[in-house]
């Protein structure tokens, strides 16, 4: 009775009074003002009950970080003030349960979908208020957060298919024993993924759900078929949780883990889904299943679904091929080390190193390889899986201890992170100052103390990580010595081969054979050729960690007959062994670059810069790297040269960070933008010198270069034209130039014009420097090379098409005086902004995009720009909007489209649901065709395309394997149709 007596006093005490913990308020003040206005508009008697309740300094200090830090939380407490009341007077563990025995009752009542939708988001919300505060507060260890936020998706999901299987009920379509629990016998399964079959969802987490039916055990009227009806059922509860309506959403519903989801439906027979996971399951579908739960419908049939599909996952013994499988896991999970360095700004605590990934890789390959002898291991959350095994003694109790550690505090950031803006975001702030902010709401007095506790905690990860997969698992230190130039006859080097993961021993046998003996024009010097052969076990076991391995050997292969001259390469590879798999990944996957290197094999010398890895160079330091490069020029085709190996070197290094997964598509973009922008300063100022030494200067001279299309808005990729326009002024009464061959103004300029286009795009040595495109300008191709700002403006106010102006909301001046770029963007902005027919310029909008349509097709969904719902529509979105708001409101205009729609959701004019869609699949596709200008020449075809290019575009789109990214791309393209018919029409 007395060991009770504290539980039942804790009970009694409200919420407000268990907080132990919150942020530290680094500007109280402002905190103060932030929360005190809200609070002073209450009604008095709410107004009241709060100041009571925050008469506990931990709850006020709570409210206040919120106020602070996190504009989701915040929003979330002003929208309800009974709400958050009712939340900081009580039990939080039987309101919790409450809340949902309560919705579940109303949604099982409800008349309709709008009654439904408007239940589940106002327990969503409540919910997610009450659960960010016991964590926040620390009333919830970590684990029980993740455990409510497991229990309240679960909870969701039930509803949401109650429901839509009781009007199912209602029409007749199925007959269920229990009318009261239609799900019961309906042969409908499903099973939650991932952390939700763990119960170990994050805080703002999509959750995963594989959808089955058995079509032999169905309460279906035997006239309807089983397939359509469960697809629709299935669809229904998905849109009743994702949609979003003005009171938000539930939860994301990522239906893609299924098999082979780019071919199959969103439900699948269990039929189908056996025969599929015993001939054709990978490594990652087992790695899935060990997660694999069944949380909604018949839970029954799930059960036994699960049993059936346990053979798959848990093999009886630890033969070569299950090792094959941990291999090949491991090159799966493990991106290639971007992140190897453990840092804070930017760190990613999910797949960073020393991060979330790691501990539960760590957990469930052990589980792979030991679980089917030993049931007792197939445990599914992650820390009960840790514990299973060290009880097991497969680990210590010490790296128990130390992981279970690690990743209780590494989830507690991973929830904080999401808690600013309910995003899905596992990654620190890009900049110090940001990660001092986010600290502080972690609860840290600064960036240092929180960074010394989250490297700390990452190093003892990545410890115990690389002891268990970076020691000699297969054994292979302990074979004796091999002759690699033996050939495919020696059966040793053929096991040696094996025993690293290679599936075609005898033709990386043959071909490392031909490298030792052949005649490899960069091995004829006697020194590289030692070098190399010295360097041959390392770089055999370098190409055996490439993801995949054999395809990795061809490409050396190609690379090594193009290279014209390696000793420099050879000896950089060898000091520098995990450098191997980087130059393979290369290789594989992005032969645009592999023939680069071949030509150039100096550039990879940036890749073992220690900043190669870091922030990406700013616009003010890839100007001095650009002006060390040039300032030993001696010629002016000195001059073109070097700018073209500096437009080269960068396009190879910022597309090797694409490809390792180490920036994203925006910073990429940004990037190659940022390269040309300084290329083209600097070209423009030294045509204009060398041409006024030539002909003179007009009097009162300006030039000016305007960016346009995807260097105006900053999203180039690695095979982006230039679409630029110059303009000009000068003194109107004296348009003559002053030099020994004297020019008037209009022949001037556009002869001008004719020399930098020259200097982009005659071929040297080292190739073209851009293709440049100047159709953008005033009546293109029929319109004058270089256009005067005066004809300029009157072309913009009375001539140009609709199309043009659309255009026109990327234009940036990049190269230019100040004073003339004022002048330039004053004229824009007066275009952009003037009042406009809304429904004319709709129309206008929608006719372009059917012409397009039908000059460029619209039914291949890899063509990520043209295809219905591809770039274009999200472009086309962003641009009509801003020329029928800008009038009104002029803060929507922005060259880049993300900040359009983002300006555009802020101001009201773009409904948040709609902005949500366009934000994520303009990331996917700027994402995806980063990665396929890089690597493909000409048409994405991929059925044609190598593994390699494959898996570094399934990583791109976040999604376990190929088939799950064109599931993805097809999901989002009719999503992106949808808005652009609501909006344009």
């Amino acid at each position: 009775m007395n060991a009770s007596a504290p539980g039942n006093a804790e009970r009694h005490r409200p919420l407000a009074a268990r907080f132990v913990a919150g942020p530290y308020v680094s500007a109280p003040d402002k905190a103060e003002q932030r929360l005190g206005d809200w609070l002073s508009g209450l009604e008095p008697v709410q107004s009241a009950a709060l100041d009571a309740l925050l008469d506990h300094d931990a709850a006020r200090k709570i409210l206040l970080g919120i106020a602070e830090f996190s504009p989701y939380l915040f929003d979330l407490v002003r929208a309800d003030a009974a709400r958050l009341i009712r939340i900081l007077q009580c039990d939080p563990e039987p309101h919790l349960a409450s809340l949902i025995e309560g919705t579940s009752t109303a949604v099982w009542s409800a008349a309709g979908e709008t009654e439904v939708a408007h239940s589940l988001r106002r327990l969503k919300a409540e919910a997610a208020l009450l659960i960010a505060l016991c964590d926040i507060g620390a009333v919830w260890p970590v684990m029980r957060v993740t455990a409510a936020l497991t229990d309240l998706a679960v909870a969701a999901v039930q509803m949401a298919l109650r429901f839509v299987l009781r009007h199912e009920m209602a029409r007749g379509r199925i007959k269920p024993p229990d009318p009261e629990r239609p799900e019961l016998g309906s042969g409908l399964i499903v099973l939650a993924m991932g952390k939700m079959g763990a119960g170990e969802l994050n805080y703002s987490s999509d959750i995963d759900l594989i959808v089955f039916f058995d079509r032999n055990a169905t309460s279906l009227d035997p006239d309807i078929e089983p397939q359509p009806f469960f697809v629709r059922v299935t669809q229904a509860m998905a849109r009743l949780l994702q949609q979003r309506t003005g009171e938000g959403y539930v939860f994301r519903v990522d239906l893609r883990l299924r098999p082979d989801p780019a071919s199959t439906q969103v439900a699948i027979s269990t039929e189908a889904a056996l025969h599929y996971y015993e001939r054709e399951g990978r490594t990652w579908e087992r790695a899935a299943m060990i997660k694999a739960r069944p949380c909604a419908g018949d839970l029954a049939a799930g059960e036994a679904l699960v049993a059936e599909i346990a053979p798959f996952v848990w093999r009886k013994h630890l033969d070569f091929a299950a090792l094959a499988d941990v291999h090949d896991m491991k090159r799966q999970m493990q991106t290639y080390r971007g992140q190897s360095e453990i840092s804070v700004e930017g760190h990613n605590v999910k797949v960073g190193r020393g991060g979330i990934r790691e501990i539960e890789f760590f957990a469930q390959t052990q589980q792979l390889i030991a679980g089917g002898r030993h049931p007792e291991l197939r445990a599914r959350p992650t820390l009960l899986a840790l514990n299973v095994l060290a009880n097991s003694n497969w680990i210590t109790y010490e790296a128990r201890d130390e992981l279970t550690a690690a990743y209780e505090f590494l989830r507690r950031v991973e929830h904080r992170l999401q808690m600013v803006a309910d995003e899905q975001t596992h990654a620190l702030p890009e900049d110090a100052e940001a990660v001092e902010r986010f600290a502080n709401f972690f609860g840290y007095e600064s960036r240092d103390a929180f960074a010394r506790d989250l490297i700390g905690q990452l190093n003892i990860v990545q410890g115990h990580y690389g002891r268990l997969f970076e020691g000699d698992p297969t054994g292979t230190e302990k074979l004796p010595d091999v002759n690699y130039a033996a050939g495919p006859e020696d059966q040793r080097l053929l096991d040696h081969l094996l025993s690293l993961g290679f599936e075609k021993p005898a033709m990386v046998a043959t071909t490392v054979q031909q490298w030792l003996t052949g005649d490899y024009r960069a091995l004829r010097v006697e020194a590289t050729r030692n070098a190399f052969v010295e360097f041959m076990p390392g770089l055999i076991d370098g190409l055996a960690h490439a993801e995949e391995p054999d395809n990795a050997v061809i490409a050396f292969d190609r690379f090594l007959q193009a290279l014209q001259r390696g000793g420099r390469l050879i000896s950089l590879l060898s000091q520098n062994p995990d450098l191997v798999a980087l130059v393979a990944l290369i290789l594989g996957a992005a032969p645009r670059l592999g023939d680069m290197l071949a030509r150039q094999p100096q550039i990879v010398d940036g890749l073992i810069d220690p900043r190669f890895f870091g922030a990406m160079p700013d616009r003010k330091e890839l100007s001095g790297r650009l002006a060390a490069t040039l300032k030993d020029a001696d010629s002016y085709e000195d001059f073109l040269d070097r700018l073209r190996l500096f437009g080269q070197e960068s396009l190879f290094l910022i597309g090797t960070r694409i490809l390792s997964g180490t920036v994203s598509a925006q910073q990429a973009g940004s990037a190659f933008a940022d390269v040309a922008e300084g290329i083209v300063h600097t070209v423009h100022g030294l045509v204009t010198d060398q041409f006024a030494r030539q002909y003179g200067k007009i009097r009162d001279q300006e030039t000016a270069i305007i960016a346009m299309g995807r260097l105006g808005s900053r999203e180039m990729t690695a095979s982006s034209d230039l679409d630029l326009i110059l303009l000009y002024d000068h003194d109107h009464e004296q348009p003559d130039s002053d030099g020994e061959r004297a020019l008037h103004g209009a022949q001037y300029f556009a002869r001008l014009t004719q020399r930098l286009i020259s200097a982009f795009t005659t071929r040297t040595n080292y190739g073209v420097l851009y293709e440049i495109d100047m159709r953008l300008r005033p009546s293109g191709r029929a319109g004058p090379l270089a256009s005067r700002l005066d004809s300029f403006a009157d072309y913009q106010e009375r001539e140009a098409w609709t199309w043009e102006h659309m255009a026109l909301t990327r234009a940036r001046v990049i190269s230019s005086s100040p004073g003339f770029r004022i002048k330039i963007e004053e004229v824009i902005r007066s275009v952009l902004t003037r009042p406009r027919d809304a429904a004319a310029t709709a129309a206008d909008v929608a006719d372009m995009r059917r012409a397009i349509a039908q000059e460029k097709g619209e039914d291949d969904v890899w063509n990520l720009k043209y295809a219905a719902g591809g770039t274009v529509d999200i472009d086309f979105i962003a641009q009509y909007l801003q020329l029928v708001h800008a009038a009104d409101k002029p803060d929507i205009l922005n060259v880049s489209t993300l900040a359009v729609i983002d300006n555009a959701a802020r101001l009201g004019v773009l409904a948040p649901s709609d902005a949500e869609v366009l934000r994520g699949a303009a990331r996917l596709y700027h994402d995806l065709t980063q990665i396929i200008r890089l690597c493909v020449t000409g048409k994405f075809n991929p059925a044609a395309s190598g593994e390699d290019l494959l898996q570094v575009m399934a990583r791109a789109g976040d999604t376990p394997d190929f088939s799950a990214l064109e599931a993805r791309l097809r999901e989002t393209q009719v999503e992106v149709r949808r808005v652009f018919n609501a909006v344009v029409g």
